[in-house]
Protein backbone atom coordinates (compact mmCIF):
# COMPACT_ATOMS: atom_id res chain seq x y z
CA UNK A 1 0.00 0.00 0.00
CA UNK A 2 3.07 2.11 0.77
CA UNK A 3 4.68 1.35 -2.27
CA UNK A 4 1.03 2.47 -4.23
CA UNK A 5 1.24 5.63 -2.81
CA UNK A 6 4.40 6.78 -3.61
CA UNK A 7 4.03 5.70 -7.08
CA UNK A 8 0.90 7.66 -7.01
CA UNK A 9 2.39 10.81 -5.32
CA UNK A 10 5.55 10.56 -8.15
CA UNK A 11 2.42 9.97 -11.07
CA UNK A 12 1.26 12.77 -9.79
CA UNK A 13 4.28 14.85 -9.33
CA UNK A 14 5.13 14.23 -12.80
CA UNK A 15 2.02 15.44 -14.57
CA UNK A 16 2.07 18.81 -12.12
CA UNK A 17 5.80 19.02 -13.47
CA UNK A 18 4.92 18.32 -16.59
CA UNK A 19 1.80 21.22 -16.73
CA UNK A 20 3.61 23.56 -14.96
CA UNK A 21 6.13 23.49 -17.41
CA UNK A 22 4.16 23.04 -20.97
CA UNK A 23 2.31 25.92 -19.45
CA UNK A 24 5.68 28.35 -18.64
CA UNK A 25 6.15 27.17 -22.37
CA UNK A 26 2.90 28.38 -24.02
CA UNK A 27 3.27 31.92 -22.27
CA UNK A 28 6.93 32.17 -23.05
CA UNK A 29 7.25 31.56 -26.90
CA UNK A 30 6.42 34.10 -28.68
CA UNK A 31 2.81 34.38 -30.23
CA UNK A 32 3.60 36.69 -33.08
CA UNK A 33 0.46 38.31 -32.50
CA UNK A 34 2.39 41.75 -32.70
CA UNK A 35 5.66 41.83 -33.45
CA UNK A 36 7.61 39.15 -36.10
CA UNK A 37 3.54 38.49 -37.00
CA UNK A 38 4.58 36.45 -39.89
CA UNK A 39 6.00 33.81 -37.68
CA UNK A 40 2.68 32.35 -37.61
CA UNK A 41 2.31 31.49 -41.62
CA UNK A 42 4.57 28.29 -41.13
CA UNK A 43 1.89 26.97 -38.77
CA UNK A 44 -1.37 27.71 -40.48
CA UNK A 45 -0.41 25.35 -43.63
CA UNK A 46 -1.37 22.56 -41.29
CA UNK A 47 -4.94 23.99 -41.11
CA UNK A 48 -5.59 24.18 -44.65
CA UNK A 49 -7.03 21.62 -47.41
CA UNK A 50 -3.83 19.53 -48.52
CA UNK A 51 -5.42 19.33 -51.85
CA UNK A 52 -3.23 22.95 -53.85
CA UNK A 53 -2.53 22.34 -57.51
CA UNK A 54 0.52 24.96 -56.54
CA UNK A 55 2.67 25.42 -53.41
CA UNK A 56 4.96 28.49 -53.62
CA UNK A 57 8.37 29.04 -51.88
CA UNK A 58 10.37 31.45 -50.49
CA UNK A 59 10.53 34.37 -48.87
CA UNK A 60 8.35 37.03 -48.46
CA UNK A 61 8.60 38.33 -52.38
CA UNK A 62 6.35 35.21 -52.33
CA UNK A 63 3.50 35.26 -49.36
CA UNK A 64 2.97 38.94 -49.99
CA UNK A 65 3.55 39.70 -54.06
CA UNK A 66 0.85 36.92 -55.32
CA UNK A 67 -2.66 36.56 -54.11
CA UNK A 68 -4.02 33.18 -53.80
CA UNK A 69 -7.85 34.47 -53.76
CA UNK A 70 -7.23 36.10 -57.48
CA UNK A 71 -5.70 32.89 -58.63
CA UNK A 72 -8.85 31.44 -57.57
CA UNK A 73 -10.95 33.78 -58.97
CA UNK A 74 -9.78 34.43 -62.16
CA UNK A 75 -8.32 30.79 -62.95
CA UNK A 76 -10.23 28.52 -60.67
CA UNK A 77 -6.73 27.35 -59.74
CA UNK A 78 -5.71 26.23 -55.87
CA UNK A 79 -2.65 27.34 -54.25
CA UNK A 80 -0.51 28.12 -50.99
CA UNK A 81 2.18 30.43 -50.10
CA UNK A 82 4.66 28.34 -47.77
CA UNK A 83 6.75 31.62 -47.69
CA UNK A 84 8.50 32.70 -44.37
CA UNK A 85 10.51 36.43 -43.53
CA UNK A 86 14.21 35.59 -45.13
CA UNK A 87 13.48 31.94 -45.98
CA UNK A 88 16.68 30.10 -46.77
CA UNK A 89 16.91 27.34 -50.28
CA UNK A 90 17.36 25.09 -47.60
CA UNK A 91 14.51 26.00 -45.68
CA UNK A 92 12.36 25.80 -49.12
CA UNK A 93 13.38 22.41 -49.83
CA UNK A 94 12.26 21.15 -46.63
CA UNK A 95 8.94 22.85 -47.21
CA UNK A 96 9.04 21.13 -50.31
CA UNK A 97 9.80 17.95 -48.37
CA UNK A 98 7.15 18.60 -45.80
CA UNK A 99 4.41 19.48 -48.34
CA UNK A 100 4.47 15.87 -49.69
CA UNK A 101 4.03 14.54 -46.58
CA UNK A 102 0.74 15.60 -46.83
CA UNK A 103 0.19 15.81 -50.89
CA UNK A 104 1.12 16.53 -54.14
CA UNK A 105 0.48 19.76 -56.04
CA UNK A 106 1.20 19.91 -59.89
CA UNK A 107 3.80 21.99 -58.98
CA UNK A 108 5.58 23.72 -57.12
CA UNK A 109 7.19 27.44 -57.13
CA UNK A 110 10.37 28.68 -55.76
CA UNK A 111 11.24 32.51 -55.73
CA UNK A 112 14.96 32.68 -56.40
CA UNK A 113 15.71 35.92 -54.58
CA UNK A 114 17.46 34.18 -51.48
CA UNK A 115 19.68 32.53 -53.30
CA UNK A 116 22.11 35.53 -52.65
CA UNK A 117 23.03 33.48 -48.94
CA UNK A 118 24.44 30.29 -48.86
CA UNK A 119 24.93 30.23 -45.25
CA UNK A 120 22.56 30.70 -42.48
CA UNK A 121 21.66 33.89 -41.44
CA UNK A 122 20.47 34.47 -38.09
CA UNK A 123 18.74 32.18 -35.98
CA UNK A 124 15.33 34.49 -35.35
CA UNK A 125 15.03 33.87 -39.46
CA UNK A 126 15.54 30.36 -38.44
CA UNK A 127 13.04 30.19 -35.94
CA UNK A 128 10.59 31.60 -38.32
CA UNK A 129 10.80 29.43 -40.78
CA UNK A 130 11.32 26.45 -38.86
CA UNK A 131 9.47 26.70 -35.34
CA UNK A 132 5.91 26.44 -37.07
CA UNK A 133 6.74 23.13 -39.07
CA UNK A 134 5.33 20.22 -37.06
CA UNK A 135 7.86 17.25 -35.74
CA UNK A 136 8.91 14.57 -38.31
CA UNK A 137 12.63 13.89 -39.98
CA UNK A 138 11.99 16.47 -42.50
CA UNK A 139 11.97 18.94 -39.60
CA UNK A 140 14.72 17.26 -38.00
CA UNK A 141 16.69 17.57 -41.15
CA UNK A 142 15.43 20.77 -41.68
CA UNK A 143 16.83 22.09 -38.47
CA UNK A 144 20.39 20.35 -38.51
CA UNK A 145 20.73 22.02 -42.04
CA UNK A 146 19.90 25.59 -40.83
CA UNK A 147 21.25 26.55 -36.82
CA UNK A 148 23.93 28.66 -36.11
CA UNK A 149 27.19 27.14 -34.54
CA UNK A 150 25.74 28.98 -31.07
CA UNK A 151 22.12 27.12 -31.61
CA UNK A 152 20.92 24.23 -29.76
CA UNK A 153 18.68 21.33 -30.99
CA UNK A 154 17.42 20.94 -27.97
CA UNK A 155 16.13 24.65 -27.86
CA UNK A 156 14.06 23.50 -31.11
CA UNK A 157 12.48 20.08 -29.12
CA UNK A 158 11.86 22.37 -25.81
CA UNK A 159 11.53 26.16 -26.98
CA UNK A 160 11.35 26.79 -23.12
CA UNK A 161 14.97 26.30 -23.39
CA UNK A 162 15.36 29.02 -25.58
CA UNK A 163 12.50 31.42 -24.36
CA UNK A 164 13.12 30.96 -21.12
CA UNK A 165 14.08 34.77 -20.17
CA UNK A 166 11.32 36.17 -22.11
CA UNK A 167 10.02 36.72 -18.62
CA UNK A 168 10.83 40.49 -18.55
CA UNK A 169 9.57 41.22 -22.03
CA UNK A 170 5.70 39.81 -21.66
CA UNK A 171 2.92 41.40 -22.76
CA UNK A 172 -0.60 41.22 -21.80
CA UNK A 173 -0.78 39.26 -25.53
CA UNK A 174 1.67 36.41 -24.24
CA UNK A 175 -0.90 35.49 -21.54
CA UNK A 176 -4.20 36.07 -23.45
CA UNK A 177 -3.06 33.99 -26.27
CA UNK A 178 -1.45 31.21 -24.69
CA UNK A 179 -4.26 29.62 -23.74
CA UNK A 180 -6.72 29.71 -27.34
CA UNK A 181 -6.03 29.90 -30.58
CA UNK A 182 -3.90 32.42 -32.34
CA UNK A 183 -6.07 34.28 -34.99
CA UNK A 184 -6.00 33.36 -38.43
CA UNK A 185 -3.10 35.81 -39.93
CA UNK A 186 -2.80 34.60 -43.33
CA UNK A 187 -4.97 33.56 -46.63
CA UNK A 188 -3.34 30.33 -47.54
CA UNK A 189 -0.09 31.91 -46.42
CA UNK A 190 -0.99 35.44 -48.06
CA UNK A 191 -0.05 38.22 -45.93
CA UNK A 192 -2.33 41.26 -46.86
CA UNK A 193 -0.96 44.99 -46.81
CA UNK A 194 -3.77 47.06 -48.76
CA UNK A 195 -1.76 50.72 -47.68
CA UNK A 196 0.44 52.61 -50.42
CA UNK A 197 3.93 53.92 -50.22
CA UNK A 198 4.94 54.44 -53.56
CA UNK A 199 8.34 55.07 -55.47
CA UNK A 200 8.87 56.72 -58.90
CA UNK A 201 10.94 53.28 -60.13
CA UNK A 202 12.29 50.15 -59.01
CA UNK A 203 16.05 50.15 -58.79
CA UNK A 204 18.08 49.12 -61.91
CA UNK A 205 21.04 47.83 -61.69
CA UNK A 206 23.61 48.83 -59.16
CA UNK A 207 27.24 49.08 -60.04
CA UNK A 208 29.41 47.33 -57.29
CA UNK A 209 30.52 44.22 -56.34
CA UNK A 210 28.41 41.02 -55.77
CA UNK A 211 29.31 37.57 -54.76
CA UNK A 212 28.71 34.69 -57.52
CA UNK A 213 25.64 32.33 -55.96
CA UNK A 214 27.14 29.90 -53.72
CA UNK A 215 27.61 26.22 -54.49
CA UNK A 216 25.20 25.54 -51.31
CA UNK A 217 22.47 26.65 -53.46
CA UNK A 218 23.16 24.97 -56.45
CA UNK A 219 23.11 21.97 -54.18
CA UNK A 220 19.90 22.63 -52.98
CA UNK A 221 18.58 23.48 -56.07
CA UNK A 222 19.91 20.16 -57.36
CA UNK A 223 18.19 18.56 -54.53
CA UNK A 224 14.65 20.52 -55.19
CA UNK A 225 14.78 19.63 -59.05
CA UNK A 226 15.52 15.83 -58.20
CA UNK A 227 12.59 16.04 -55.40
CA UNK A 228 10.47 16.54 -57.83
CA UNK A 229 11.32 14.86 -60.72
CA UNK A 230 10.58 11.42 -58.17
CA UNK A 231 7.19 12.89 -57.11
CA UNK A 232 6.71 13.87 -60.78
CA UNK A 233 5.85 17.53 -59.69
CA UNK A 234 6.67 20.38 -62.14
CA UNK A 235 9.55 22.24 -60.77
CA UNK A 236 9.35 26.67 -61.53
CA UNK A 237 11.79 29.37 -60.91
CA UNK A 238 10.35 32.70 -60.85
CA UNK A 239 11.68 35.81 -59.41
CA UNK A 240 9.10 38.42 -58.33
CA UNK A 241 8.57 42.09 -59.77
CA UNK A 242 10.12 43.87 -57.02
CA UNK A 243 13.27 45.21 -56.54
CA UNK A 244 15.36 48.36 -54.18
CA UNK A 245 19.28 49.02 -53.73
CA UNK A 246 18.50 47.50 -50.49
CA UNK A 247 17.29 43.95 -51.26
CA UNK A 248 18.49 43.77 -54.88
CA UNK A 249 18.37 41.06 -57.23
CA UNK A 250 21.56 41.38 -59.76
CA UNK A 251 22.13 41.15 -63.08
CA UNK A 252 24.75 38.24 -62.95
CA UNK A 253 22.55 36.37 -60.42
CA UNK A 254 19.27 36.25 -63.11
CA UNK A 255 21.76 35.60 -66.01
CA UNK A 256 23.33 32.12 -63.50
CA UNK A 257 19.93 30.81 -62.61
CA UNK A 258 18.62 31.52 -66.65
CA UNK A 259 21.78 29.38 -67.60
CA UNK A 260 20.65 26.75 -64.90
CA UNK A 261 16.50 26.53 -65.89
CA UNK A 262 17.69 25.96 -69.61
CA UNK A 263 20.60 23.27 -68.69
CA UNK A 264 17.97 21.59 -66.86
CA UNK A 265 14.53 21.94 -68.55
CA UNK A 266 12.97 23.96 -66.63
CA UNK A 267 10.76 27.31 -66.63
CA UNK A 268 12.27 30.33 -64.97
CA UNK A 269 10.32 33.59 -65.04
CA UNK A 270 11.96 36.51 -64.05
CA UNK A 271 8.75 39.25 -63.45
CA UNK A 272 10.83 42.14 -63.26
CA UNK A 273 10.76 41.98 -67.14
CA UNK A 274 7.00 41.81 -67.49
CA UNK A 275 6.50 45.17 -65.15
CA UNK A 276 4.24 46.38 -67.69
CA UNK A 277 2.64 43.62 -69.18
CA UNK A 278 1.42 42.58 -65.36
CA UNK A 279 0.20 46.34 -65.30
CA UNK A 280 2.14 46.98 -61.96
CA UNK A 281 2.49 51.09 -61.13
CA UNK A 282 4.87 51.49 -58.34
CA UNK A 283 3.57 54.65 -57.37
CA UNK A 284 0.84 52.80 -56.07
CA UNK A 285 0.86 49.28 -56.38
CA UNK A 286 3.86 48.65 -53.26
CA UNK A 287 3.23 49.52 -49.72
CA UNK A 288 7.02 49.82 -48.58
CA UNK A 289 8.60 51.62 -51.36
CA UNK A 290 9.05 48.82 -53.95
CA UNK A 291 10.13 46.00 -51.25
CA UNK A 292 6.74 44.61 -51.70
CA UNK A 293 3.48 44.66 -53.07
CA UNK A 294 0.39 45.43 -51.77
CA UNK A 295 -2.96 43.93 -52.42
CA UNK A 296 -3.41 45.61 -55.76
CA UNK A 297 -0.31 44.95 -56.80
CA UNK A 298 -0.32 40.93 -55.41
CA UNK A 299 -3.87 40.87 -57.14
CA UNK A 300 -2.55 42.03 -60.69
CA UNK A 301 0.72 39.82 -60.15
CA UNK A 302 -1.76 36.91 -59.54
CA UNK A 303 -4.00 37.21 -62.50
CA UNK A 304 -0.46 37.89 -64.71
CA UNK A 305 0.79 34.58 -63.50
CA UNK A 306 -2.22 32.60 -63.19
CA UNK A 307 -2.75 32.70 -66.88
CA UNK A 308 1.28 31.40 -67.02
CA UNK A 309 0.33 28.56 -64.87
CA UNK A 310 -3.12 27.65 -67.29
CA UNK A 311 -1.89 28.33 -70.59
CA UNK A 312 2.31 27.38 -70.19
CA UNK A 313 2.38 25.09 -67.69
CA UNK A 314 -1.42 23.45 -67.83
CA UNK A 315 -2.99 23.80 -64.58
CA UNK A 316 -6.16 23.30 -65.09
CA UNK A 317 -8.52 25.12 -62.40
CA UNK A 318 -11.65 23.59 -60.13
CA UNK A 319 -14.37 26.19 -61.03
CA UNK A 320 -17.40 24.27 -60.13
CA UNK A 321 -16.19 21.47 -58.03
CA UNK A 322 -18.40 21.65 -55.10
CA UNK A 323 -15.87 20.96 -52.51
CA UNK A 324 -13.28 23.21 -53.58
CA UNK A 325 -15.76 26.02 -54.36
CA UNK A 326 -17.04 25.62 -50.77
CA UNK A 327 -13.31 25.83 -49.38
CA UNK A 328 -12.17 29.12 -51.50
CA UNK A 329 -16.17 30.84 -50.95
CA UNK A 330 -14.52 30.50 -46.97
CA UNK A 331 -10.93 31.81 -48.10
CA UNK A 332 -12.57 34.69 -50.35
CA UNK A 333 -15.10 35.73 -47.34
CA UNK A 334 -11.60 36.08 -44.82
CA UNK A 335 -9.74 37.67 -47.55
CA UNK A 336 -12.70 40.74 -47.75
CA UNK A 337 -13.11 40.57 -43.90
CA UNK A 338 -9.16 40.97 -43.78
CA UNK A 339 -9.53 43.95 -46.51
CA UNK A 340 -12.15 45.25 -44.58
CA UNK A 341 -10.59 45.68 -40.95
CA UNK A 342 -7.49 47.02 -42.48
CA UNK A 343 -10.15 50.07 -44.41
CA UNK A 344 -11.51 50.75 -40.77
CA UNK A 345 -7.79 50.88 -39.45
CA UNK A 346 -6.68 53.41 -42.65
CA UNK A 347 -9.98 55.64 -42.01
CA UNK A 348 -9.39 55.60 -38.18
CA UNK A 349 -5.73 55.51 -38.34
CA UNK A 350 -4.49 57.14 -41.34
CA UNK A 351 -1.91 54.32 -41.70
CA UNK A 352 -1.52 50.75 -40.58
CA UNK A 353 1.32 49.69 -39.05
CA UNK A 354 1.23 45.85 -39.35
CA UNK A 355 -0.23 43.01 -40.75
CA UNK A 356 -3.83 42.34 -39.35
CA UNK A 357 -5.24 38.81 -39.40
CA UNK A 358 -8.94 37.84 -38.55
CA UNK A 359 -10.57 39.54 -35.70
Amino acid sequence: MKKLKTVIALVAGALALTLVLNTAQRVLTPKYVSEAQDGRLVAEYYESAKNHDVVFVGDCEIYENISPVTLWQEYGISSYMRGSPQQLIWHSYYMMEDTLRYEKPKAFVYNVYSMKYDVPQSEPYNRLALDGMEWSKTKIDAVNASMMEEESFLSYVFPLLRYHSRWSELKKEDVTYAFKDTPQLSINGYLMRIDVEGIPELATDIEGFEKPIGQTCWDYLDKMRLLCEENGVEFILMKAPTNTEKYHWYASWDEAVEQYAQEHGLKYYNFLNDIEKIGLDYNTDTYDAGAHLNLAGAEKMAKYFGKILRDEVGIEGHKGDEAYEATWADLTDKYNRIKAQQEKLIKENGKLTGFTGLE
